[in-house]
């Protein structure tokens, strides 16, 4: 509701957030405030306790509406006094010990609390302005990275998964412990991982940067043994080498997905944990949804700044305070007709990052060029070439396909790449094959790869696969 909020403001429509909006909006932000630190059940409606997802959930709440309140000239005194202490909170749930987020404080169930509404609630606070921010757990967090292996690790045991390298993709379900519909992975939660890993790479794109710590040490190494703690810079072989393999790994959980699709291309809630067949509520909405964000996001398309600076100082000590609401029930509930972009034209999606002097004045190109890099091992006298529906990708013809080139290839990532000119809006469904000195070709396994080249205004993209073996 704030996110829309913000939006109709920017259009000019800040008397239907006034009338409309604000009021319901203010009911649960003072309903946030009085009870933040009072127990609660988590997202999933089963455990009576303090949950991850839900506390960081508030905190954004309260930060956000603290912002919309002092925009619309209403009181937020409130919200900006109880909002530090929510984030103050939210550091209890860390076990440093073990280097994993606990998804769920305060309660009597007997977990290990390795739960993928840690993976959840970090994608929902992702703000690419804070950068690799531990306090509010952002996905590229050395405690985010950390806790994404010991997640992704605790569902290994599931059968589907049996023999997966750590390292790989695999099925995420809610949490090992999990019984109901006899506790099997969910499409959400594995493209959760997804959506963390595309996150983590879009901030350190833009940074320039990426850092190993020792925390994340675990977590990059599982991808790219010979890791190291450290800061790498993006003209560094390493940064290019730990890009390269998180690209693989988050598109694994998405090829993970696309294995287990329902007929004509449904989603389920579930995927059962021995055979991968679509269980339990058929068409889940958040399984698209959580499809459509993780696809954005590989696009390099990112949700506007929440935060909008750092946070604040977490407390020296955590207080219970609260602050006692008032509630009315909202008069105006129609929303005025015709609210649509003043500019006639959809709104360019945000990138996180301010707007340059010039982006009123961009155009998307007639061609742009796609960088496409894969990570596929082969031995003495093979080469690795794409082949797809498009001409430049030889039609399915694998005697006109493209051949990538090896000059960036080592053992431990072995990279081939091409950089094709392709036309903007395009979608391209392609395979990657293995030619012998001989002239034998090997092709990939299945499901073809696709790609839809972006109708932004930058000329340059990047697409990351992994051999499918």
């Amino acid at each position: 509701m704030i996110s829309y909020a913000n939006w109709l403001i920017q259009n000019g429509y800040t008397s239907t957030v006034d009338a409309v909006i604000w009021p319901i909006v203010q009911n649960d932000l003072n309903y946030v405030a009085q009870y933040w630190n009072e127990t609660g059940f988590d997202l999933w409606e089963e455990v009576n306790g303090s949950s991850f997802f839900t506390t960081l959930s508030q905190y954004r709440a309260l930060v956000e509406g603290s912002q919309l309140a002092a925009t619309l000239g209403q009181t937020s005194q409130s919200y900006q006094g109880i909002a530090p202490q929510i984030l103050c909170f939210l550091q209890n749930y860390w076990v440093p010990s073990q280097g994993f987020i606990n998804g769920n404080i305060n309660h009597s169930k007997n977990r290990a609390g390795k739960d993928a509404n840690t993976l959840l609630g970090s994608i929902h606070v992702f703000d690419a302005k804070l950068g690799c921010d531990a306090i509010t757990f952002q996905p590229c967090s050395d405690k985010a990275l950390s806790n994404l292996k010991h997640t992704v690790d605790s569902f290994r045991s599931y059968p589907i998964n049996r023999g997966i390298a750590s390292g790989k993709a695999i099925a995420l379900g809610r949490y090992i412990e999990d019984v109901y519909f006899d506790g099997n992975p969910w499409y959400l939660t594995t493209l959760a991982a997804a959506e963390a890993l595309y996150d983590s790479l879009h901030v350190w794109k833009q940074s320039g940067s990426l850092t190993v710590t020792s925390l994340s040490l675990a977590f990059f190494q599982d991808l790219l043994p010979d890791a190291a703690p450290g800061t790498y810079s993006k003209d560094s072989q390493m940064f290019d080498a730990i890009v390269d393999a998180v690209a693989a790994y988050a598109d694994g959980f998405v090829d993970v997905v696309a294995r287990y699709v329902g007929p004509h291309g449904s989603l389920s809630e579930q995927f059962t944990k021995e055979a991968g067949r679509p269980t339990s509520a058929s068409d889940l909405t958040w399984s698209y949804a959580a499809l459509l964000t993780a696809a954005a996001r590989r696009s390099g398309i990112v949700p506007p700044s929440w935060l909008n600076g750092a946070p604040g100082p977490v407390p020296a000590g955590c207080s219970a305070t609260s602050v006692r609401g008032t509630y009315a029930r909202a008069t105006a509930t129609v929303f005025p007709p015709s609210q649509t972009p003043r500019t006639g034209l959809a709104p360019t999606p945000s990138t996180g990052l301010p707007p340059s002097p010039t982006s009123s004045q961009c155009s998307v190109p007639t061609l742009a060029s796609v960088t496409f890099k894969v990570l596929a091992p082969t031995e003495w006298g093979q080469s690795i070439k794409i082949v797809g529906n498009l001409d430049a990708l030889g039609n399915w013809n694998p005697h006109k396909a493209v051949a990538l080139d090896s000059s960036q290839y080592t053992p431990l990532t072995p990279v081939w790449k091409t950089t094709l000119s392709l036309t903007p809006g395009h979608v391209l469904e392609y395979k990657y094959i293995n030619v012998a000195s001989n002239g034998a070709i090997v092709w990939e396994h299945d499901p073809n790869h696709t790609y839809t080249v972006p109708t932004t205004c930058a000329t340059s993209h990047l697409c990351t696969d992994a051999w499918q073996s």
